[in-house]
């Protein structure tokens, strides 16, 4: 599963002044992404407000990056929830041809206990032969999946290749790479411990800020798997401040932002999101004439 080493990006879904998809700026996105060097692409994630995403809109979200990309990066698809039926459900009634692997969130909201993530996920596992990205976020699910839980996983079911580990806690990514299994990766979901972590011996990142500055992201983790520190670092250094302004108001309103401000598509979100203030849209503005991007 070489595939996902290196730079995924969790593409926004760009919306139109109605709010409706805007699928002239989701094409621009995409092969934006596919002709600077990002690794894959993720559809449906929590960058791409799939909470306020309808089924039918997710269908057509599939369908039409699929063709766009027409094969040429692998296709990651985010299916899951604190329901472990209705996951199921999705996923036995969802057209896998074209997408390479799952991106399953760990429970949110229920507050499972360890026992009850591993469970939740072992159902989930057996249920498919599609390859299975776990997602940790505790920020978001208020609950932790703790390395004891997601080593346990990857230990027993082959179909678990990786985790997206977006806790913003380095001990717990060290222990992941640490104690893991050697085929199975550790993704970073923290933009700013990225390139840490890629240098620990993590398998990359799947990003926000990557789609925006998909050349300079890519470069940044590719250099941190080949070891090159000083050179990697001098990119990361760089793109320090962007990062910090574009989850300042919230994850996907800045990076929306950030993408408007590159003209590639307009910063509208769907509620309860509301878009960046004008004073982030201008500090973005700034921070891109400071990295040569406008």
């Amino acid at each position: 599963m070489t595939k996902f080493v290196g730079t995924g990006v969790a593409l926004i879904t760009p919306f139109k002044e109605d709010l409706s998809i805007d699928f002239d700026a989701l094409g621009k996105l995409v092969e934006y992404n596919i002709v600077n060097g990002t690794e894959y692409l993720v559809i449906s994630g929590t960058t791409g407000e799939s909470v306020t995403i309808t089924s039918e809109e997710k269908k057509q979200l599939i369908a039409f990056i699929t063709k766009k990309n027409n094969g040429r990066l692998p296709l990651v698809l985010g299916i899951g929830g604190s329901n472990t039926a209705a996951v199921i459900k999705e996923i036995e009634s969802t057209d896998l041809s074209s997408i390479d692997a799952i991106l399953s969130v760990s429970p949110y909201y229920s507050k499972p206990t360890q026992e009850g993530i591993y469970q939740h996920f072992k159902t989930i596992a057996l249920a498919t032969t599609k390859p299975i990205i776990l997602y940790n976020v505790p920020g978001r699910t208020a609950s932790n999946m703790l390395p004891e839980t997601t080593l346990r996983l990857a230990t027993e079911f082959g179909n678990i290749i990786a985790v997206k580990e977006a806790g913003n806690n380095v001990q717990q990514y060290l222990e992941l790479l640490r104690h893991k299994p050697e085929d199975f990766h550790i993704i970073s979901g923290d933009d700013d411990l990225a390139l840490g972590i890629a240098l620990a011996g993590g398998s990359g990142v799947i990003s926000v800020i990557g789609q925006a500055l998909p050349k300079e992201f890519s470069e940044m983790i590719r250099l941190g798997i080949a070891g090159k520190a000083k050179e990697a670092y001098n990119i990361h250094f760089s793109l320090m401040p962007i990062i910090k302004l574009i989850f300042k108001e919230n994850n996907p309103a800045g990076i929306k932002a950030t993408l408007e401000a590159l003209d590639i598509c307009n910063a509208h979100v769907r509620l309860p999101l509301v878009q960046a203030t004008d004073h982030l849209k201008k500090d973005m503005v700034k921070a891109l004439e400071e990295l040569g991007k406008r």
